[in-house]
């Protein structure tokens, strides 16, 4: 059974409401700027796709991931008509480095930080009174991994409402890896180009409720399934047979077919060996049927946002099926082969009717994650 969402909530360097950030999207707009709250003197690459909330260039502050979190929280529970109180609906979090970041600061710099502000619970319960809070550090596709436990919550009929979201702010740990391991760091974020380099990372926060039957609200779409697995092929490396196992097992929850996919938001990290398998498992899926759906990707304009990218990027898709237009790959000169064999929106953003897409999300160690939502018609 389809559960609908009655709302949503979302920040990240190009949008601070899921307005602003969908406009952007399909304006073509980047978030990338230079490097806001590190010394860009130890590290090769200089830029990020940072939300600009610091009080200054070059000076941090701990608690950020949090607030990203609160503010799609809060901005999803008010769009829902739920207001401020919470404490009888479950939040469960995607994450990937939770809050890292403030536990540097505290480490190096002596900034103030309590470590049970480690757990966003804390914050939740005093913001929202939130009791029941959850958080699941499933690496990239932990938001989307929180989503399948909402939906087996609401089909138990225990809660009436689910809130999922996902959250991350960039630690200087995460970015000096990245930056170790990329002999040439990437100028851009290009996913699914020839010439592509590596991914660059970003921060944000997503949230939606929902609901377990629909009512008075106004209603978003619905999540109609979610397919996950772990293959655990490799530490890093992604594996086509498991990406492919996912996005079945999303269709056959849902009932639907390859050919009633309208749209797929692709994980598109602009990797090479990523880019590559994913997109060979979805022609491995979609057969002859491959030209069907439109195909796009966000983290050329958002980064990739880690825990928050599967939920952000199911936000872009209920936004587009509710307005008919398709944000496009930007930063795409020369599509690989199998990338052009799709029916890919790049440059200019796409218009269309949408009912049915398909969300990508995957992560380190073969955590494989793909939901199938409709729209609300």
């Amino acid at each position: 059974m389809s559960r609908p969402v009655v709302g949503i909530g979302a920040v990240a360097s190009i949008g601070r409401d899921p307005s602003e950030l969908f406009e952007s999207l399909c304006a073509g707009r980047s978030g990338l700027a230079p490097l806001r709250g590190f010394d860009r003197s130890k590290f090769k690459a200089g830029h990020l796709f940072e939300i600009d909330d610091r009080p200054a260039p070059g000076v941090d502050v701990p608690g950020r991931a949090t607030g990203f979190l609160l503010d799609a929280v809060g901005q999803a529970a008010r769009d829902a008509g739920l207001g401020e109180d919470l404490r009888e609906v479950p939040i469960l979090i995607g994450t990937g480095l939770r809050e890292l970041r403030s536990l540097e600061l505290w480490w190096r710099d002596g900034a103030e930080f309590a470590a049970e502000r480690m757990h966003f619970g804390t914050a939740l319960r005093e913001r929202f009174g939130a009791v029941d809070t959850h958080t699941f550090s499933n690496a990239c596709s932990a938001s989307l991994y929180a989503l399948a436990l909402a939906v087996d919550q609401l089909e138990t009929g225990a809660v009436e409402h689910v809130i999922v979201a996902g959250a991350d702010s960039i630690t200087e740990s995460m970015f000096g890896l990245t930056d170790a391991f990329q002999l040439e760091p990437p100028g851009r974020l290009r996913p699914f180009d020839v010439d592509r380099k590596g991914t660059i990372l970003g921060e944000g926060a997503g949230a939606i409720v929902l609901a377990r039957e629909p009512d008075h609200r106004r209603i978003h779409g619905r999540v109609r399934s979610v397919g996950v697995n772990c293959d655990a092929h490799h530490t890093t490396a992604p594996l086509q047979a498991g990406v492919a196992a996912a996005i079945r097992q999303a269709h056959q929850r849902a009932g639907v077919k390859p050919e009633n996919v309208d749209l797929v938001m692709l994980h598109g990290t602009g990797t090479p060996l990523n880019d590559e398998v994913e997109v060979r498992a979805l022609r491995e899926v979609f057969g002859e049927h491959e030209r069907v759906p439109l195909v796009t990707a966000v983290k050329s304009m958002t980064g990739h946002t880690a825990g928050s990218a599967g939920v952000l990027s199911l936000i872009t898709a209920l936004r587009a099926m509710s307005t008919g237009r398709i944000p496009p790959v930007t930063e795409l000169d020369e599509p690989t082969e199998d990338v052009s064999a799709l029916r890919l929106v790049h440059t200019t953003e796409a218009t269309g009717r949408v009912d049915v897409a398909q969300v990508n999300g995957f992560g380190f160690g073969g955590l494989n994650a793909v939901a199938i939502v409709e729209a609300a018609r």
